[in-house]
């Protein structure tokens, strides 16, 4: 079949994933497709991105859209917000997991700053996109504007220069910071884009400060192992052609430093330092992901160590052989002439087959049986962080739809001029 052909019918089974794991009460989404699991609020703000995605391509009604996208907006608005332990969130943020009936937290988890980010720019795309002249569509756009604002990102700083990764109610901040280049850089442009809690520029420069400039089989870029570090802010923002200071510095955007992060992750793959079965050209993806379990076990002559869930890496590990073709495919907008070969391959691979939302989500040739599938172990469970990525960064590649659609937010935008961000689309 012809390759947009394909890309197409994975983008639509893909965001079936958003049709059928939500609650229709709720609108939370679930985390995975595991019996029981708990709402992922960054989920769900990848969900409400979709859903316009999802009208525009026929994949779903309009009404079907609002009708989700009101719930879930509704319910977020009104779910308790306090310090108490079994609340929804605190300070506009939101517990990472959250009962997929009560929305109440679950599992002590975190108050997740980077996830109530995701949420949040999901929420926005949902405000912007709805623009009827009806009152169920009004009501979409306050309350996004509503749930925005209530954020208090400053709060999060917890009287430091950067952010901290979360609050728990038993013990209050976690010890942890956002440093390194990493997934926070959408988290810093909302939360310096805030019209009722912003925080510093400063707080951007300290968080800058904090980058490693690297050089890895000849490719010059702003390091990070796991691939999805390189996609996430990616997915609402069009980096192409706009700079802030440190990239300014080093006359490049963070377009070219993901297009290169792709090129450094097919590279590891063909030169496969770690003699892991299946890598090439075509295979590769190297990212947080399930995995086989942790365990250590003897592989043709050599004693391997194997992981559960775990952030993924290349070049600089770790790593057990563990391909997640969703991180392959969500850098299709960087490098489509070395993704198009990998998602063909990850079809001839089969991966799609019995699989209700596509490609699996992750999968280790290393432990593959004499004569069995060459795929070797696949993960049981598909993930909601993992299916919404493809929905999005396929239609910023087929169209930029998202991109041109966040385009339109005075706090997205805000926040990339706080932050020093020039040139572009933003002149």
């Amino acid at each position: 079949m012809p390759i947009d052909q394909d890309l197409a019918d994975l983008q639509k089974v893909s965001f079936g994933y958003f049709l059928h794991e939500t609650n229709p009460r709720t609108g939370l989404v679930a985390d995975r497709t595991r019996v029981g699991s708990p709402a992922s609020i960054a989920a769900v703000g990848m969900a409400l991105t979709a859903y316009p995605i999802g009208v525009e391509r026929g994949f779903c009604t309009r009404e079907e859209a609002r009708r989700k996208t009101l719930a879930v907006l509704r319910f977020l608005w009104n779910s308790p917000q306090g310090p108490e332990r079994d609340a929804a969130g605190y300070k506009g943020f939101f517990y990472h997991f959250l009962d997929m009936e009560s929305g109440r937290r679950v599992w002590k988890c975190e108050l997740s700053t980077i996830d109530t980010a995701l949420l949040m720019a999901g929420v926005l795309a949902a405000g912007h996109w709805f623009n009827h002249d009806s009152a169920e569509e009004a009501e979409i756009r306050d309350l996004a504007d509503r749930l925005y604002r209530r954020v208090d990102w400053r709060w999060a700083l917890n009287g430091g220069a950067t952010l901290s990764h979360g609050w728990r109610p038993e013990r209050g901040f976690l010890r942890y910071r956002w440093a390194g280049y990493d997934e926070a850089l959408i988290l810093y442009l909302l939360a310096l884009g805030s019209p009722t809690f912003p925080i510093p520029p400063e707080s951007y420069a300290a968080w800058l400060s904090t980058y490693r400039w690297k050089s890895v089989y000849g490719h010059e870029f702003v390091y990070a192992g796991p691939l999805f570090i390189h996609q996430f802010s990616h997915i609402w923002v069009d980096f192409r052609g706009i700079r802030d200071a440190f990239m300014r510095e080093h006359g490049s955007d963070y377009f070219e430093n993901s297009r290169t992060a792709t090129y450094v992750q097919r590279a590891y793959a063909m030169r496969n330092p770690g003699g892991f079965a299946g890598y090439g050209a075509e295979c590769w993806g190297i990212t947080a992901s399930d995995g086989p379990g942790r365990m250590c076990r003897t592989v043709g002559e050599r004693q391997r160590r194997f992981f559960s869930y775990h952030a993924r890496g290349a070049p600089f590990g770790p790593d057990d052989g563990t391909v997640s073709p969703w991180a392959a495919v969500a850098s299709l907008p960087f490098a489509p002439e070395i993704v198009l070969p990998a998602i063909r391959h990850f079809h001839d691979l089969n991966l799609h087959m019995d699989n209700p939302y596509g490609f699996t989500a992750s999968f280790n040739p290393t432990l593959a049986e004499p004569g069995g599938s060459p795929a070797g172990w696949v993960a049981p469970d598909h993930v909601g962080i993992n299916q919404g990525p493809v929905v999005l960064m396929l239609e910023n590649y087929r169209s930029g739809f998202v991109w041109r659609l966040m385009r339109r937010s005075p706090y997205l935008v805000e926040g990339l001029r706080r932050a020093g961000f020039r040139g572009g689309w933003l002149e």
